[in-house]
């Protein structure tokens, strides 16, 4: 079985060593590894050069800078593997990654497996998560298990999957570009697609946190980018008559109150008007199907003031309750 890696590339000329020599490292040798640089400016380049001159298992391509999903899709096109393995520049895997997910692997959509964080700042690691092992005959039912309530390390980082390459070409399964965010419009849609689902309980993914990098920037692009991703699921799923929505309309009902609440207000600035504009409501009100999100509605269109005070009102009720 090949495995493909695919690492998007973009001003990481510190980590970038650490993480090809973790997949170099790996103890299962049959795997190629596909750089995409987007456009980088310090010395990556120069770095996957040496890297590729010196070792064939590495083929790096390079494009202008068009962002972290469309890097990955140019990986994706580009791969021959039987499975594709994201890895972003900065992070890194344990040496065995590679043979744990093949010995495990039995024909599955895709593998989740667990990883820990690594904080660069203060130099420390943790596990936010349990290992655990589940099988699961409908990627739904992975999807509703975990996309709230039971929210794991393995289903909000899409890096932590094993991906089956003809599983994503032929649902044309992509990253979409030029947003933040993606992989919350990415992995509903593949659950919703997926037939087979296995989780490891393995750690295989160091996840590197650190300042300046694509996550920790505070831009307020990302809340109109919610706003999109809302539109863009609820259009989607609004339609499909063969699966339980309920969970899925609760995450989408919560994208598009989100950038209304109080403390994305303190963080982003107030954008009441911008992201109004943007809200699909006729979609909005159709996934609206529980009392509250139907009040959240309701306030929102009149004015997102009122849904303020509303969340003052609860918040006020269960202290004097």
């Amino acid at each position: 079985m090949l495995i493909s890696v695919i690492i998007p590339v973009y001003n990481v000329e510190l980590y970038l060593a650490e993480c090809l020599d973790s997949v170099l490292a790996q103890t299962y040798p049959h795997y190629e590894v596909i750089c995409v640089n987007d456009g980088s400016t310090d010395g990556s380049q120069v770095l996957l050069d040496n890297y590729a001159a010196k070792y064939n298992k590495i083929q790096v391509i390079n494009q202008k800078n068009k962002g972290l999903s469309a890097a990955r899709n140019a990986g994706i096109a580009t791969a021959k593997g039987d499975y594709i393995f994201l890895l972003d520049s900065d992070d890194k895997i344990e040496k065995h990654a590679f043979e744990t997910l093949v010995a495990k692997s039995n024909g599955e959509d895709f593998i989740c497996f667990n990883g820990k964080r690594y904080f660069e700042e203060t130099n420390t690691e943790d596990i936010p998560d349990e290992g655990i092992s589940a099988e699961f005959e409908s990627g739904w039912d992975y999807y509703n298990q975990f996309a709230l309530i039971d929210r794991k390390f393995h289903f909000v980082c899409t890096v932590l999957r094993l991906y089956r390459r003809e599983f994503l070409l032929q649902h044309k399964l992509h990253f979409q570009e030029g947003i933040f965010h993606e992989d919350n419009l990415f992995t509903p849609i593949a659950c919703y697609y997926a037939q087979k689902v296995k989780i490891i309980p393995d750690c295989l993914y160091i996840y590197r946190i650190r300042k300046g990098s694509i996550t920790q920037n505070v831009k307020a692009k990302r809340l109109l980018d919610i706003v999109y991703i809302a539109n863009t699921l609820a259009e989607f799923f609004i339609s499909k008559d063969d699966i339980d929505k309920k969970t899925i309309y609760r995450e989408i009902a919560g994208s598009y109150f989100r950038g209304f609440m109080p403390e994305e207000i303190k963080a982003y600035g107030n954008n009441d008007s911008i992201l109004r504009s943007k809200i699909n409501w006729h979609f909005y009100q159709k996934i609206s199907i529980f009392p509250r999100h139907k009040r959240i509605y309701r306030l929102l269109k009149v004015h997102p003031a009122l849904f303020r005070c509303y969340l003052l009102t609860e918040k006020w009720l269960k202290i004097v309750r």
